[in-house]
């Protein structure tokens, strides 16, 4: 099973709690800079739906665990909701929060007809096995069943969840609705109605957003220097694309610690020996911690695992110039105030990591349409949409005088809060 690194869990490493007061703190600085009355701010500074649901679940020892889930619905003024669901033991009501607004953003920058979602269970899969999992993700579906659709809110894979859990959650909703509907969720089985290049479209939107900043600063791919901290499914994707195009990969790191080596790592080794979790550091005596990863001398550093592992406990002690945002809030508010000080360029997660929600939603597309497309056809889209954001993006951060991160959320409120205006939903 494909999935998203877990790494540190201490609070000085990792600030999650304060997920979705970080995204209201930008939310509102962002209001402020267009000039938009308070009322947009008090209307999108959380969801307009949260659900909270008790999952019960026949485990093979013979015992019944009741998992607690969530799923939150941001706005859908702008068209149904989106967002991935997350199996985490650390999955909290506020995170779940903050990443359906982050995802309502991503959808506004990306310019899709969509609002942002987000759902998560309290669970960890390590520790359960297929036919538990199974059960799960059919549980949850039945859970949320009367909120979600292909027209209400079309959920998709996120950490610790892949292809095989949508499937059984796609089946499950085939059996409740009582006909086929593919478009209810994304992130598919190709045998299903998935798209190609579903799997790999977060690695390679941040692929291309790293293009971009090359271009921009007028570097060479091949002279640059890369650690990825986290080696799930978009870092491991994106170590390997980057090693064929002959970037030196320095750095690569997973659950359990890191590996560095400044001549470069061998990619390919480490990809065909990691295990279904993405761990390979315990294979070697010279492992380092991540906290030790994320210092080390690198011209581009790509946080691609979890959130708030740079802070600001470390964020004076980097040694990179850039810093792309594969994972969802991997920067605190507090470590960006000391990376602008710096002039380390952050490339935020709701452009950088929107590679994903792009090919879902071309998914969605060709499930409506009964026609699918071709990989090429796919991975020219989503390289048009990336570039087109990130341009959109650059030029914004640059006529506000604000960093890419302020510039993000400046274009992701704008069609938020017009469809809301239009609707008839704020006045303004």
């Amino acid at each position: 099973m494909a999935v998203e690194s877990l790494d540190m869990k201490n609070t000085k490493e990792r600030e999650q709690d304060n997920s979705l007061i970080e995204f209201q703190e930008t939310l509102k600085e962002a209001v402020n800079i267009l000039n938009y009355p308070t009322q947009v701010f008090e209307f999108l500074k959380k969801p307009m739906r949260f659900l909270e649901v008790s999952i019960p679940v026949r485990m093979d020892n013979g015992q019944t665990e009741i998992f607690q889930g969530y799923r939150a619905q941001h706005n859908d003024a702008s068209g149904p909701t989106k967002g991935g669901i997350r199996f985490h033991p650390d999955v909290t009501a506020d995170e779940v929060k903050a990443l359906a607004g982050w995802m309502s953003l991503k959808c506004g920058i990306t310019d899709l007809p969509y609002g942002g979602a987000k759902g998560g269970i309290i669970c960890d899969p390590r520790q359960m096995s297929l036919d538990e999992l199974e059960k799960l993700s059919r549980g949850y579906v039945r859970a949320v069943s009367q909120l979600v659709g292909p027209t209400k809110d079309i959920p998709a894979p996120d950490m610790y969840t892949n292809s095989q859990i949508m499937a059984w959650m796609l089946d499950e909703y085939d059996h409740i609705r009582e006909f086929d509907s593919p478009s209810f969720i994304t992130g598919k089985p190709i045998a299903l109605g998935g798209s190609k290049g579903r799997e790999t479209a977060t690695s390679k939107g941040v692929l291309y957003t790293l293009q971009m900043v090359c271009e921009l600063r007028k570097m060479h791919l091949k002279d640059t220097r890369v650690i990825i901290q986290g080696f799930g499914n978009v870092g491991s994707y994106l170590a390997r694309y980057l090693d064929e195009l002959g970037a030196k990969v320095i750095g690569i790191g997973d659950m359990l610690g890191g590996l560095y080596d400044e001549n470069g790592l061998d990619i390919p080794y480490l990809l065909e020996n990691r295990d279904s979790f993405g761990i390979i550091s315990n294979r070697f005596n010279s492992s380092i911690s991540n906290q030790d990863l994320l210092e080390k001398e690198c011209d581009v550093l790509i946080p691609a695992a979890i959130s708030g592992v740079i802070n600001k406990y470390n964020a004076s002690k980097l040694n990179c110039n850039i810093i792309i945002e594969a994972a969802n809030g991997p920067t605190t508010k507090e470590a960006l105030n000391i990376l602008d000080e710096r002039e380390i360029l952050v490339v935020p997660d709701i452009l950088a990591n929107s590679g994903g929600v792009i090919v879902s939603y071309f998914e969605w597309c060709q499930n409506n349409q009964g026609y699918y497309w071709t990989e090429e056809i796919v991975d020219e889209r989503l390289k048009e949409k990336m570039t087109a954001s990130f341009l959109k993006v650059y030029h914004t951060s640059k006529r506000y005088g604000v960093n890419m991160k302020v510039a993000a959320y400046i274009e992701g409120i704008q069609k938020l809060a017009e469809a809301s205006r239009l609707r008839g939903w704020l006045k303004f």
